[in-house]
């Protein structure tokens, strides 16, 4: 579904990517883990075309995206959920999960995005509940929920999470992630940025590992949670009882 080729991505001098390449297939969970600055944001940035990359091809379904604006890339069916929720804080949450939705609304009944919004309150209820609250009075576990809800909204074909559990309790984080292999199981295919490299792998079907804007390790998830050396680097203490 989605090839990223041999890209190249700078800030000014500042190389942020250099010649990486991955894919993620048809309904796979694919995840990408690696330090902070590694490149993961500059990464999903690159193939919404918000950053626009010095070269390399970024395909979607066999198609070239990289030289697309956002709005195009949306159409054809990504959606990035930001590093920071980025929601609507003066509009309510059911106006934000509507403006989600926007592109849809010149070509689809109103009853099909309806449909949708009762899904996104099937997969959150708490956001059923607090439909006509305002979105900058929310908890910061409901504002993620709602920036998900707000990307699903889009109809995507690809969905894209960067560090959905950052800053949340782990009751919180076991609930977002929950709710991402609920939609991967609905057919959802998902590219995963995850600072919590432990549940990152343990949910996904294959990984990725960045360090300083190189792809340096790749494959199926229990290879990488077999590896030595990204135990020590990425699980910490946690990672004897993967093998305990």
């Amino acid at each position: 579904m989605l090839a990223v080729r041999n890209l190249t991505t700078t800030y000014g001098p500042v190389v942020a990517l250099k010649n990486v390449s991955l894919h993620v297939g048809e309904g796979e969970i694919v995840c990408l883990i690696g330090a902070n600055g590694a490149g993961k944001s500059t990464l999903m940035l690159s193939i919404m075309g918000v950053v626009k990359p010095r070269s390399g091809e970024i395909l979607f379904e066999g198609e070239p995206i990289q030289k697309k604006d956002p709005p195009e890339v949306v159409a054809r069916g990504i959606s990035l959920v930001p590093e920071g929720r980025q929601i609507f804080y003066p509009l309510s949450v059911e106006e934000n999960l509507e403006l989600g939705a926007y592109q849809r609304l010149k070509r689809e009944p109103k009853e099909a995005i309806r449909h949708d919004l009762e899904h996104v309150y099937e997969l959150f209820p708490r956001l059923k509940e607090r439909r006509k609250q305002l979105a900058g009075t929310l908890s910061g576990g409901e504002q993620q929920m709602l920036a998900i809800g707000r990307a699903f909204m889009a109809k995507p074909k690809l969905l894209m999470l960067d560090e959905p559990s950052l800053g949340l309790a782990p009751r919180l984080v076991d609930t977002i992630l929950e709710a991402i292999v609920a939609l991967n199981r609905e057919g959802l295919t998902i590219l995963l940025v995850e600072q919590n490299a432990r549940k990152a792998l343990s949910l996904a079907h294959r990984g990725y590992v960045l360090e300083t804007g190189k792809i340096v390790l790749q494959g199926k998830t229990a290879d990488l949670l077999a590896d030595e050396d990204v135990r020590r680097a990425y699980l910490g203490r946690d990672y004897r009882q993967f093998t305990d």
